[in-house]
């Protein structure tokens, strides 16, 4: 099968967070209040995802200085027993609480949404877990969770997804609730690729995976020629190609000394490619898998 190369970065970066709790769940701002909030640091679009809440931005006569797009959190346990937070990007109606959680989920994906495992690390998933449900993506960094316990990074999750499945996504999100317990925003996101800061770009420019996630680091442009990845970031300490296993390469040194511009050459054969860079501050920021 030929792969085909998953990025054009040729368009305008969108900044934004795939994980937003509010006062319509249990949050501690509204979503005037998180607008203006994450407006202030550059953000272009959040996801109302508050937990069992059908919400439906579209209807909302309010002006706000971003984007606001539909989604919910589901919890509850499968089952199996194990317990689970999944994220679920799109409009949705008709989901209860009462109803459980695999019926929540099954509606989910029978209305299209996109679903993400929430916070694998903290939520206690499994290996297996990941794979028992058709996810679309992993939350391979959670800021709350990295506050409350340090159980933030779903890396692992995540490569046992693409093991199984080489089209799950990366996601890196807040988790953002801003209660005393819960005071962190701003510490993970995606920058999305798209031609326009609209409802139907965003949401297919995500689908397709044109987008990475980061906790401070910025990838600038990539192109693949056929043979060899070529990128452009803000200046980082060292980049890394992931591949299955112990497979991938590395660039970079522990001398102090930052690149910005840099090539790997990308195996077709692998189950799955990924670029992984990280800042001076030890920060990272991750592709999807590069080809499709």
């Amino acid at each position: 099968m030929v792969k085909t190369f998953r990025y054009d970065t040729s368009k305008q970066w969108y900044k934004g967070n795939t994980h937003i709790h509010s006062i319509a769940s249990d949050g501690g701002k509204s979503f005037k209040e998180l607008a203006e909030l994450y407006s202030s640091a550059g953000y272009n679009f959040l996801f109302r995802t508050d937990h069992w809440i059908n919400s439906n931005a579209e209807n909302d006569m309010e002006q706000y200085p971003l984007l606001w797009l539909d989604g919910m959190e589901l919890d509850g346990q499968d089952h199996t027993g194990a317990y689970f937070h999944v994220v679920c990007l799109g409009r949705l109606t008709g989901i209860r609480n009462e109803a459980g959680f695999e019926a929540g989920l099954h509606s989910a994906q029978q209305q299209g949404a996109l679903i993400i495992l929430a916070h694998p690390h903290w939520s206690g998933n499994s290996l297996e877990d990941c794979v028992r449900w058709p996810f679309n993506g992993v939350e391979v960094y959670n800021h709350v969770c990295h506050w409350l316990n340090g159980k933030s990074n779903g890396l692992v999750h995540w490569d046992a997804a693409l093991n199984h499945n080489p089209d799950v996504l990366a996601f890196s999100a807040d988790d953002t609730h801003l209660r005393p317990g819960h005071p962190g925003w701003n510490g993970g996101w995606i920058m999305v690729n798209a031609g326009e800061c609209t409802m139907p770009a965003i949401i297919a420019a995500i689908r397709g995976g044109n987008f990475y996630s980061s906790c401070g680091p910025e990838i600038q442009s990539m192109r693949f020629d056929g043979d060899e990845l070529h990128i452009t970031t803000s200046p980082v300490r060292f980049a890394r190609i992931v591949g299955p296993g112990f497979r991938g390469d590395r660039k970079g040194s522990f001398d102090g000394h930052l690149i910005t511009n840099f090539s790997f050459p990308v195996l077709t054969e692998w189950q799955y490619t990924y670029l992984e860079i990280e800042d001076e501050q030890g920060r990272r920021a991750w592709t999807n898998n590069l080809l499709k």
